[in-house]
């Protein structure tokens, strides 16, 4: 599939979307629910994984297997979002539907898959995997993570449901091939 054939594919599922996309950008209305989603949306940069995947690393031997197949997954995560959103060309709802405020600036330009989620799904699902206890706040920041991403005007809900999609993927196989 060529650019322009991918463009148009994306604008009839954008038209789709948009009403979702739209009720759920009013929190951006919010000065507290864009703060907060916000919040979130930047913990999922990276910065709250990096810090689970040192406390695993220093957690003791088993801990440092965890660690690596999270770092291992997030690494081959980045590389196949890059590729599906430049060959894919999404633009993202704020750009698509003036109607959508954007809540805070995006690290790249388009928005298919959501490499926040998709992230924030793999790490969930490997960490869990050792210490299912984990559950309890990963999985809801997991949830507000993916929310976020559609609150904020940054995504439409199929670019966070591929991502989850393909973290869970790529979690399943890296729990398969690195060995704990």
């Amino acid at each position: 599939m060529n650019n322009v054939e991918s463009t148009g594919l994306w604008q009839r599922f954008d038209l789709l979307e948009q009403s979702l996309c739209l009720r759920a950008n009013r929190g951006c209305s919010y000065p507290a629910i864009r703060q907060f989603f916000t919040l979130v949306s930047r913990l999922g940069d990276g910065g709250f994984w990096y810090l689970l995947m040192l406390a695993f690393a220093v957690s003791g031997e088993h801990g440092a297997t965890v660690a690596a197949q999270m770092a291992l997954t997030g690494l081959v995560g980045v590389q196949l979002y890059r590729q599906l959103k430049q060959r894919l060309v999404r633009e993202r709802p704020y750009i698509s539907h003036a109607a959508i405020q954007r809540g805070t600036a995006p690290l790249d330009r388009y928005s298919f898959p959501s490499g926040h989620t998709l992230h924030a799904v793999a790490f969930t699902l490997v960490a869990t995997a050792h210490v299912p206890q984990l559950w309890v706040i990963l999985g809801p920041f997991t949830l507000l993570v993916a929310a976020s991403r559609v609150v904020l005007g940054l995504h439409y809900p199929t670019d966070v449901a591929a991502g989850a999609l393909i973290g869970a993927a790529l979690a399943g196989a890296f729990l398969t091939i690195v060995p704990a």
